[in-house]
């Protein structure tokens, strides 16, 4: 997958999350969203992403380390990020400051609290769609 598709696919999956955090479980309006979500989902599982085998989110979380920045802020270099997470990241993260040499380690550390979070919101939903 090239380094556009995968920008596209992450940027589709993070407006579907935000529209998503709109709507209370088992709202109707919620199952487009959800249709685009269970894509995303599937071409991941198939192998159709960017990596073949991409790391859960306690691996992901395990592997970035937080450096601390000559200024006295802690950062995280974003190569050290696995694809597709550096991409979600990003795509989360647009508008946020961040030091020329990298992220504020404690952006890092609210996106990974937050995807738990939406993932375990984008569940409810996805279980109140058989309801």
């Amino acid at each position: 997958m090239t380094c556009d598709l995968l920008r596209e696919r992450e940027r589709t999956r993070r407006r579907a999350l935000w529209a998503l955090a709109s709507l209370r479980p088992g709202d109707s309006a919620a199952s487009e969203l959800l249709t685009i979500l269970d894509e995303l989902d599937e071409q991941e599982r198939s192998g159709t992403s960017y990596s073949d085998n991409p790391l859960e989110l306690i691996e992901v979380r395990n592997s970035v380390s937080a450096k601390r920045h000559n200024s006295g802020i802690d950062i995280i270099l974003e190569q050290s990020i696995p694809q597709p997470w550096r991409e979600r990241f990003y795509q989360a993260s647009i508008g946020s400051t961040r030091l020329v040499d990298g992220p504020y380690a404690a952006d890092w550390d609210k996106f990974l609290a937050s995807w738990e979070a939406e993932m375990r919101y984008l569940e409810q939903h996805r279980a109140a769609r058989y309801q």
